[in-house]
């Protein structure tokens, strides 16, 4: 092999090769650990209504090295999406010492009052999380996973009860995946356990309203929609004389 000067040259060849790639490790490495990259800013691509910056600035600095190239976006993305009102985080590093981050935030659909926990809210997308309102929301009831199912549900119960003029106020979905409705005049809606039927059921009491209360002229308390060819009511005034 001694005496081959092409397999020389190629071994020689090789270990320049190791050697310049060992150095070019060695010089990443002390780079991304030198401070000559320090992160200096952080911008926001839009206005946020519920996130504040001291927020950011803190899910963010706790997970930012002294150098602005070892950044872990990764990381930081997960971080910002861990805070209550963050739906989605993008991040992206702009040369020479700036953190781009894009929000979505999260808009409030409900209060959430299922499984005996409190404080927790649902979003336009069905989604529970954890976070505090001051706005005036319905309330959702149901079985843990139910979340998305009841706010596509609450959206359609609550077209068809627009004519009304009476909002919805609370949609429960119980145990045994039956429907009920509160309407904020106090009128009660017992619809049953097949959604499809129960918006059919609820559209034929809407239709049927007027005429209902012409032959019921008193404030109703309780509504329940679970006959083939009609409703059954409750009415407040003639329960108490009738006691």
């Amino acid at each position: 092999m001694w005496d081959n000067p092409r397999l020389l040259n190629l071994l020689a060849g090789m270990l320049i090769g190791l050697a310049l790639l060992s150095f070019a490790i060695g010089g990443a490495q002390r780079l991304l650990r030198s401070r000559l990259f320090p992160l200096h800013e952080i911008v926001l691509t839009q206005p946020l209504e519920r996130t504040t910056r001291a927020e950011i600035e803190s899910a963010v600095r706790a997970r930012v090295s002294e150098n602005f190239l070892a950044l872990d976006l990764g990381q930081i993305r997960g971080a910002l999406e861990a805070l209550p009102w963050v739906r989605r985080a993008a991040v992206r590093r702009v040369w020479p010492d700036r953190l781009e981050v894009s929000l979505e935030e999260r808009v409030a659909l409900a209060r959430w009052g299922g499984d005996g926990e409190s404080g927790a809210l649902v979003d336009t997308y069905g989604e529970r999380f954890a976070a505090g309102s001051d706005q005036a929301l319905p309330l959702f009831v149901g079985p843990a996973g139910t979340e998305h199912e009841v706010a596509s549900r609450y959206a359609r119960f609550a077209r068809l009860v627009a004519p009304l003029g009476a909002p919805i106020e609370r949609v429960v979905l119980t145990p045994r995946f039956a429907w009920q409705l509160r309407l904020a005049d106090g009128l009660n809606l017992a619809l049953g356990r097949d959604a499809d039927l129960a918006e059919q059921r609820l559209q034929r009491f809407v239709a049927a309203y007027e005429q209902a209360r012409r032959i019921v002229p008193r404030r109703l308390d309780y509504v329940d929609l679970r006959y083939p060819n009609g409703f059954a009511v409750r009415v407040p005034e003639l329960a108490t004389r009738g006691s």
